[in-house]
């Protein structure tokens, strides 16, 4: 019982082999997964993979890279898109990227406090892609975020700012750089990070974790990342994959559970 919140299968990376790749996060015990949008295409496909997979469920946004392509158009069409499908159960990626700031910086903050309160006006939580702008993020967090719940995705941030995050009620998700030799800080974070604020992601197709870096990454991964916390933590590898599930269900309000019956 394994939930991967964070995988972009609507990547072209996965076109020639999706249903490998399916099988084999079967095969690894993930039952639930989550994938979300950058922009409308990948959105939508993200959507058409959700119908086609009852185990996948879909996020729709704007990643801070596409945030100069939200417009009011686009901001309604992601609110149809949420009111007309009932896989779509959070609004992301979205966020501040000032690493590549493809996106001019007060473009990306305006656009992301618009999907903000989107998510609020939807009932639904949110996704936080935050890369060096650790500060920003939580600052329009701290005046924006309200009740919403939210998780900061892939968290790479120090352990005084994941302090600030769990405050503010925000979840924290560990993907595959927890798994690195060199990553000591960052596993100090995730063995501080209280169990029930815990998420785990792949994603993919990036940030392989160990042993499986360097090469494409995909969500039957997602094992290694729940295998090296459970290990920081000294607890049970099947109770952190449990707690890490059940903060998932809890957190994109999911009603139903999907037992899958799979012979590898």
């Amino acid at each position: 019982m394994i939930f991967d919140t964070h995988a972009h299968l609507d990547s072209k990376d996965f076109d020639n082999d999706l249903d490998t790749v399916v099988d084999n996060l079967k095969c690894a015990g993930v039952t639930l997964m989550l994938d979300p949008g950058c922009d409308i295409p990948t959105s939508k496909k993200s959507i058409e993979l959700s119908n086609k997979y009852d185990f996948i469920y879909s996020a729709i946004g704007f990643h801070p890279h596409e945030a100069k392509y939200m417009d009011e158009s686009s901001e309604k069409e992601l609110e149809n898109l949420a009111l007309k499908n009932k896989k779509v159960v959070a609004i992301g990626e979205i966020g501040l990227d000032y690493y590549y700031e493809y996106s001019q910086k007060d473009v990306q903050e305006e656009v992301f406090i618009r999907q903000i309160k989107l998510a609020q006006k939807l009932n639904l939580p949110f996704i936080i892609h935050s890369r060096d702008a650790s500060n920003d993020t939580y600052e329009l967090l701290k005046k924006y975020k309200k009740d919403t719940d939210c998780v900061l995705h892939c968290f790479s941030q120090s352990k005084e700012m994941a302090k600030l995050y769990l405050d503010l009620g925000c979840y924290l998700s560990f993907a595959g750089p927890v798994t690195f030799k060199k990553s000591t800080n960052l596993q100090e974070v995730a063995k501080y990070t209280p169990l029930d604020r815990i998420f785990i992601e792949t994603d993919s197709p990036y940030l392989s974790p160990e042993p499986k870096r360097g090469k494409r990454n995909e969500p039957a991964n997602v094992k290694y990342t729940g295998i090296k916390i459970a290990n920081l933590k000294e607890m049970n590898e099947d109770n952190l994959f449990k707690a890490t599930y059940n903060n998932a269900v809890k957190f994109f309000k999911l009603n139903e559970k999907f037992d899958i019956n799979y012979i590898c």
